[in-house]
């Protein structure tokens, strides 16, 4: 019976060659996300400048921001709204761009590369760009809007619309998931359409049952990476924020996140205002902390309904 186990020398060997294999992950790990991530915690308790030693204040900074810091929570529910509406915009208009591009016999390349292209536009020149043209004074789209005689709304200058401005422009740069969901629509076997097809089920039923459980998978990892994405919204708000304002100008010129009335305010622009304006990093921290907590709730959530997602097509 001894002969059938191996040496316990020869066992120590092979558990410290995988771990030498692994080694290069394991630094990197700790590195870069277990010691900033203690580190957070750690700073979440204490009151730190940055210059003088922290020093540790209890729970006074996370009291702080959940009953007296007054952009917490518009920061929280500017967030969540983008998180549930973005993201799913997002994802069923880059689902709808790839079944139409795959159904299309002429032309297909020329629509994927016009599709495409913004998305390789930098997130600060397209914002800048949409502000312009949803100026709602000046700006072609409520031009025309005007011309047919519907409604102007005021855009980034309006807390209403803040928010759908900012998701039109993430779904004008939808190229990427439209790709990823192109090579996923177009790896689904023929066979199977071919068969429902002889069955008489009609398109509905042949998306539903055949093309939705065969990219169920993408689909789950367009809606983490956009969670993902979504929870560390910075740019474009901040950027249509300060343009809508007026705020051009440069960078030591002041400036309060959230224009208009809070409406493109984000948990990240509060982490970078609290930490490296106001250098109040303890109250910095404890943003971050929920931050993380509320992107490991929401990607802990889609993985366990990711089989629900699979079994509805089915």
């Amino acid at each position: 019976m001894t002969g059938t186990h191996p040496p316990r020398s020869k066992r120590r060997r092979s558990a410290l060659r995988t771990v030498a294999f692994m080694s290069p992950w394991l630094i990197g790990f700790t590195v870069f996300f277990v010691y900033p991530l203690l580190s957070t915690l750690y700073f979440s308790f204490t009151r730190y400048d940055g210059f003088r030693q922290p020093s540790f204040n209890g729970m006074d900074n996370w009291s702080y921001v959940f009953t007296d810091y007054p952009l917490f929570w518009p920061a929280m529910r500017n967030t969540l709204w983008l998180v549930l509406v973005m993201v799913t915009c997002r994802v069923a208009f880059g689902l709808g761009i790839g079944l139409l591009i795959t159904k299309i016999k002429t032309g297909a390349g020329i629509f994927r590369t016009l599709f495409y292209l913004p998305y390789l536009a930098p997130p600060v020149a397209a914002t800048l760009a949409f502000v312009f043209l949803l100026n709602p004074g000046t700006g072609p789209v409520n031009t025309l809007l005007d011309a047919v005689g519907l409604p102007t709304p005021g855009w980034f200058t309006d807390a209403d619309w803040s928010k759908p401005a900012l998701t039109a422009l993430a779904l004008w740069g939808v190229g990427d998931l439209m790709v990823i969901f192109m090579a996923a629509l177009l790896d689904v076997p023929k066979e199977q359409y071919e068969a429902a097809e002889l069955d008489g089920a009609g398109a509905w039923a042949r998306f539903r049952h055949i093309t939705l459980p065969n990219i169920s998978p993408i689909i789950m990892f367009a809606v983490v990476t956009g969670v993902i994405q979504a929870m560390q919204y910075y740019a474009q708000p901040l950027v249509a924020g300060k343009v809508a304002a007026g705020v051009i100008g440069g960078s030591g010129q002041q400036f309060e996140p959230g224009y208009p009335d809070k409406s493109t305010l984000t948990l990240p622009q509060l982490v970078y205002n609290l930490g490296f304006q106001r250098f109040d990093y303890g109250t910095a921290c404890v943003v971050a902390l929920v931050l993380f907590a509320l992107s490991m709730a929401f990607t802990a959530l889609l993985m366990r309904r990711r089989g629900g997602l699979i079994g509805a097509g089915e």
